[in-house]
This record gives structure tokens, sequence and C-alpha cells, in this order.
């Protein structure tokens, strides 16, 4: 997914509503996965996505999981 230099990557900080077993974490390859507890479980998903189309596809695909996403911040 990710083929630009580090240099030219964003850091992206994805928040989800509840808490994601670790299997998730192939899906989310590239991402560190973290869940805190935060009103309720929060999982944290955090790291460097190649651009803006790489973001909406990871973003579909957190949609299409049907998960609740609560924030997305650029970290840089």
């Amino acid at each position: 997914m990710i083929n630009k230099p580090t240099s030219d990557l964003h850091r992206y900080q994805i928040k989800l509503e509840g808490r994601l077993d670790h299997c998730w974490a192939e899906w989310f390859e590239n991402l560190t996965m973290t869940t805190h507890l935060q009103n309720g479980e929060i999982t944290t998903l955090t790291g460097p996505v190649a651009d803006q189309a790489a973001l909406r596809g990871l973003l579909n695909q957190i949609w299409d999981f049907n998960l609740a996403i609560i924030a997305v911040t650029r970290l840089d």
C-alpha cells in the first residue's frame, strides 16, 4: 500500500468506537492498533498513509466493516 519514501508520508490517527481484537491488525497492516478507555473503549489506529487516495481507501474499508469512526487526525 505504501510505495512513497517515508519522508513523503503523512501520519494519521483514526479513533474507532469499541475494542477491536488483535486479529484485526492484519487488515490494518501498516498501522499501530491500541485500545484504551475514554468514555467507553476506543481503538486507535496510528501510522503512515501514502496519500489522500490511500486514506480514502482505508476509511472505506473501515466503513465496509461497519466500524464507527470517532475522529481522523493528521499528525504532521
